[in-house]
């Protein structure tokens, strides 16, 4: 099987197993009014999907620097598609909306970055930060599809509906990454001496913790965004009647998925221009765009959904270019346990974002642009702090290798 075929494969298989991602987040208002759900409420069943991504992640990913990811990424692939049935099935309220989507994500931590691993030790080297790339924008396809068909389905029949239907890819996701991973055998590094869970040498390797932190950044605007904008856009449009038409579901479809042109031309301009330059102004512009774009609800909505399509540029356009950083600054044998921590503390952000944005939300006042402008805000207080870990982080381990 040649490069190409199995990067499109996997990553094929990548978006058909996360079509369940954003299915809570694109019936937001319809699960808030069913389930009585405030905003700090919805907030943490958004965001518990990546708290149990975050608790899993250093276990399943680590194992891949011991055991092949194929078994990995399969067994959690099962688990994802029984935790979405289960939502559509059992689950009735805040409580078993939370053990479902806890579920979902741990499933999540088995097979996104074991698939990103088993992908980079299947390439030749030379292609790897491009394999890179068009995987990690193959999140962004997933995730937009995500709110198109379950949208689309709930509208259609029910979110019950909705949530049965992504569950469909998961069968098809395990048979093309099976035979993917089985095709072409990936390469063998000497297992690791330290214990599956000891980490220390991630933490004393400042260059990747740079890259770990402004991941953390970029994940915590990133969902923060995709878990609010269908509401924000709903609001947004209450104000102006005459564009009550206007689909909003295929708007966030398209919002999303151009997180994917973003982030592999994102990843091509660090090559040409330098990974930090890029990470800087891209990560530096959208904080600025967070600061704004939640006092504009009242302008007119064209606008709006302008803006929001901006800023969703600028939100992926780092996502390549952050973590072909961590991977690079990972020792031979020692991947998996830098992209365990890359996962784990970086998904953090990802848990945090949607629940800030919903309790700014819930305080600052849902049913006026002050709540929205400061909850986006929030957004962009976030991302900010990726930068600044590059460069305080990034400083101190030039400075080591200077030494050296």
């Amino acid at each position: 099987m040649s490069d190409r075929a199995l990067i499109l494969i996997l990553c094929v298989a990548e978006v058909l197993g996360m079509l369940g991602i954003s299915s809570f987040a694109a019936l937001l208002p319809e699960m808030q009014a069913e389930w009585s759900l405030n905003n700090a409420d919805a907030g943490w069943i958004t965001g518990i999907y990546f708290a149990g991504y975050l608790v899993a992640v250093p276990v399943l990913v680590g194992l891949t620097d011991r055991m092949d990811p194929k078994r990995i990424y399969l067994a959690s692939a099962a688990l994802g598609g029984a935790s979405l049935l289960g939502f559509a099935l059992i689950a009735n309220g805040f409580w078993s909306g939370l053990l479902f989507r806890t579920l979902s994500g741990v499933a999540l931590a088995g097979t996104y970055m074991p698939g990103l691993k088993a992908l980079t030790d299947r390439v030749a080297e030379n292609i790897r930060p491009r394999a890179v790339a068009f995987y990690t924008a193959s999140f962004g396809i997933g995730g937009s599809l995500s709110f198109l068909i379950s949208g689309e389905a709930a509208e259609a029949w029910s979110w019950q509906a909705a949530f049965t239907v992504v569950a469909l890819g998961t069968p098809l996701s395990m048979a093309l990454a099976g035979y993917a991973m089985t095709a072409r055998r990936g390469l063998v590094h000497a297992k690791p001496e330290t214990h599956l869970l000891d980490f220390r040498p991630v933490f004393r390797n400042r260059e990747a913790m740079a890259y770990i932190s402004a991941y953390t950044a970029h994940n915590f605007e990133l969902f923060g965004f995709r878990g609010w904008i269908v509401a924000f856009l709903f609001f947004s449009q209450s104000l102006q009647p005459d564009y009550a038409s206007w689909n909003v579901i295929l708007i966030v479809t398209v919002i999303t998925l151009i997180a994917v042109p973003a982030s592999v031309v994102g990843g091509e301009l660090a090559m040409r221009y330098g990974r930090r330059r890029l990470l800087y102004t891209v990560m530096t512009a959208s904080a600025i765009i967070a600061a704004s774009i939640g006092f504009t609800g009242a302008f007119p909505f064209p606008l709006v959904v302008g803006l929001a399509i901006l800023y969703g540029l600028f939100i992926s356009a780092d996502s390549a270019a952050i973590t072909i950083g961590a991977i690079n600054a990972a020792p031979p044998g020692g991947r998996g346990a830098v992209m365990a921590v890359h996962s784990s503390i970086g998904f953090m952000g990802s848990f945090l974002g949607p629940l800030a944005f919903g309790v700014v939300l819930d305080a600052a006042g849902a049913d006026h642009l002050w709540g929205w402008g400061l909850a986006f805000a929030a957004m962009g207080a976030g991302v900010i702090m990726g930068p600044l870990a590059l460069a305080l982080l990034g400083a101190r381990a030039q400075n080591q290798l200077n030494i050296r």
